[in-house]
């Protein structure tokens, strides 16, 4: 599926993502594949698991970036 991260309470470690239907689903921050410091507004991709985003990819900065691997030399 794909939504949007619209709440994250970094105290607690769990947040809220809204889809485009305006469905929304719970997950804990231990969840996120490639975390990025900054979540409030990233879109996300993820599976569900009865009613709870997990293995949730942020979809930002570079393919190197999403899936967790670091750029190779030279490489912007």
């Amino acid at each position: 599926m794909h939504g949007q991260i619209i709440k994250f309470r970094d105290d607690l470690g769990f947040g809220v993502i809204r889809t485009d239907d305006g469905s929304r689903f719970r997950f804990t921050r231990n969840e996120i594949k490639n975390p990025n410091g900054k979540l409030l507004g990233l879109d996300a991709d993820f599976l569900l698991d009865t009613r709870r985003a997990k293995d949730i990819i942020l979809m930002h900065g570079s393919t190197w970036t999403a899936f967790g691997g670091s750029a190779p030399a030279g490489a912007q």
